[in-house]
């Protein structure tokens, strides 16, 4: 249709029944957009992307007759006795309004890089070499710009089919082939005239922001981030340090888990529940803390475990022991294995002692027929790379019977008939031997009981030691009885004998006695001459 200026609508209002308001309204407005036909416009309504190309295509006439002069697009709104403006000289509109059309029928122009505030109707108007010769073609094109948006679920769980659609506040006109991004990259896979976006049965590994845009435009929506949530997954255990853990080290468990959302974290020794969180850490670790951990991973949507991590403690050798393996009373002959028990980690070397001499190694040590020789103190030294210890002492009394069985006998074995002769029986046992049976040779029957045993009589004695592990008889003595007379001789040879020697020594004393005596009476003879009248006759008479 055309619009005609004021001349032409005069004569238009002339002819018609009174139009409504609105109308009559529009028809006074100088230069608006004519009721009369002569523009038509394709498609009259053109809904396009933001930042997109927009082709406005039309066609006029005019009558025969005139000429045209010039031509151009203009937008609403439209105010009476103002000229519509030209869009080419619109500093919003020059740079980006190209005319198509040559002037004559063709009216077609293109508008790039469409915005949101390019929303409006557009009307094609020309001028001709005539006064009244003005005409708009209305109503015109109306432009609706949009944005894309994305629509989405607000929650997503893993193995959920997922719908996304690409939004527009209006139908665009133009057939579009949409295309998906993830992340800023797009989804090559996913190009089709169809705005929706189908995820059957999403991973975890579909998280991320979609976007969409349509093939051939920059413009691309805002992303939307799509959580997918899901169980634990890929559950591990990662331990602090690596080597060797020794007994007071600090060690720390760190619990790998990957869930949506963020999983809770218990951790279990064994069967035990014994700590929370992320991090399980042990400041002081001990021998105790020793074992099979594993974490406990669970969220809204599942749980799962980790594989299980054995924390080995090493620490030095600590309650050592020897064990006997035989009970109660050791015997000679009897096997005997002695035991160390060590508790240690690593497994440590073990020696064994014998008072201060080493006797063996390995934690077994075995004596297949023990002999008294083997008694005495045992111990043994328990040995890794952290330390050593000695176990206490164990005492190995080998029991064995009587042995080395012999008879003394005091003096010489040669007795006075009526006398007798102590006979005492030697032997060498564990324990002590209590019993003692003295036996005559060549007789079955004992003599005597007791470790002592007084011989009456001449004969070749032993005797036999026990104890409850058995006798064993010495070899034989011999005692000697002699007979009375023979003693009476002997007696009386040795009392002649006596009594000969007791008599020379009485003699020898009484001539001491009178030497000694003849010599004070000189002596005293002597002693009176001196005093007395020097008369020899006297002297001499005295003497």
């Amino acid at each position: 249709m055309f619009h005609a200026d004021i001349k032409d609508v005069a004569m238009v209002t002339s002819v018609r029944m009174a139009p409504p308001l609105p109308l009559i309204f529009l028809l006074m407005i100088h230069g608006v957009c004519s009721q009369k036909e002569g523009v038509i416009y394709s498609p009259s309504h053109i809904c396009a992307v933001n930042d997109s190309t927009v082709t406005m295509r039309c066609t006029y006439t005019y009558p025969t007759g005139y000429n045209i002069m010039k031509v151009f697009w203009t937008k609403g709104p439209f105010q009476k006795d103002v000229e519509p403006p030209d869009l080419s000289n619109d500093t919003e509109y020059s740079q980006r309004l190209q005319y198509l059309g040559d002037k004559q029928q063709n009216c077609t122009v293109r508008l790039s890089h469409v915005t949101l505030k390019d929303s409006h109707m557009y009307c094609f108007r020309f001028i001709t070499n005539t006064t009244t010769g003005k005409w708009t073609g209305y109503p015109g094109v109306t432009l609706t710009v949009t944005d894309l948006q994305v629509e989405s679920p607000e929650r997503v769980t893993e193995g959920d089919s997922v719908n996304l659609r690409c939004k527009s506040s209006c139908a665009l006109t133009d057939r579009a082939t949409f295309i998906w991004y993830r992340n800023s990259q797009p989804l090559t896979e996913r190009r089709d005239r169809n705005n929706e976006l189908l995820l059957q049965s999403v991973r975890r590994e579909d998280s991320g922001r979609y976007s969409c845009a349509v093939d051939g435009h920059t413009h691309i929506s805002p992303a939307v981030q799509i959580n997918v949530m899901y169980p634990p997954k890929n559950v591990s255990v990662l331990i602090s340090g690596s080597g060797v853990i020794v007994e007071g080290d600090s060690v720390t468990l760190n619990c790998i888990s990957d869930s949506n959302p963020p999983a809770e974290i218990s951790w279990i020794k064994g069967g035990t529940i014994v700590g929370s969180g992320r991090i399980f850490s042990i400041s002081k670790i001990s021998s105790d803390d020793s074992g099979e951990y594993k974490c406990k991973s669970i969220n809204e949507h599942g749980g799962k475990y980790s594989d299980a991590v054995t924390l080995n403690v090493m620490y030095s050798p600590r309650n050592v022991s020897v064990l006997i393996s035989k009970s109660g009373v050791i015997v000679e002959g009897d096997s005997v294995t002695l035991n160390c028990i060590s508790d240690s980690n690593p497994p440590a070397e073990i020696s064994w002692i014998k008072g201060r001499t080493i006797v063996g190694s390995g934690r077994i040590y075995n004596i297949s027929k023990i002999s008294s020789d083997d008694s005495g103190e045992y111990k043994c030294k328990s040995r890794n790379e952290h330390g050593e210890k000695y176990s206490d002492n164990v005492t190995l009394n080998v029991m064995y019977p009587p042995r080395i069985v012999s008879v003394l006998m005091s003096g010489s074995g040669v007795i006075v008939e009526g006398d007798s002769v102590t006979l005492n029986c030697i032997s060498d046992s564990n324990p002590p031997a209590l019993n003692f049976s003295w036996f005559k040779e060549n007789e079955t029957s004992a003599v005597g009981s007791g470790q002592s045993f007084s011989a009456l009589q001449s004969g070749r004695f032993y005797c036999q030691a026990h104890n409850q592990h058995g006798s064993q008889r010495s070899d034989a003595v011999t005692v000697t009885v002699h007979h009375r007379s023979s003693w009476h001789e002997v007696f009386g040879i040795t009392v002649e004998c006596g009594a000969i020697f007791i008599l020379v020594i009485i003699i020898i004393i009484v001539i001491l006695f009178i030497i000694k005596k003849r010599r004070s009476v000189k002596n005293e003879n002597i002693t009176v001459k001196e005093i007395s009248d020097p008369n020899e006759d006297t002297y001499t008479a005295l003497v």
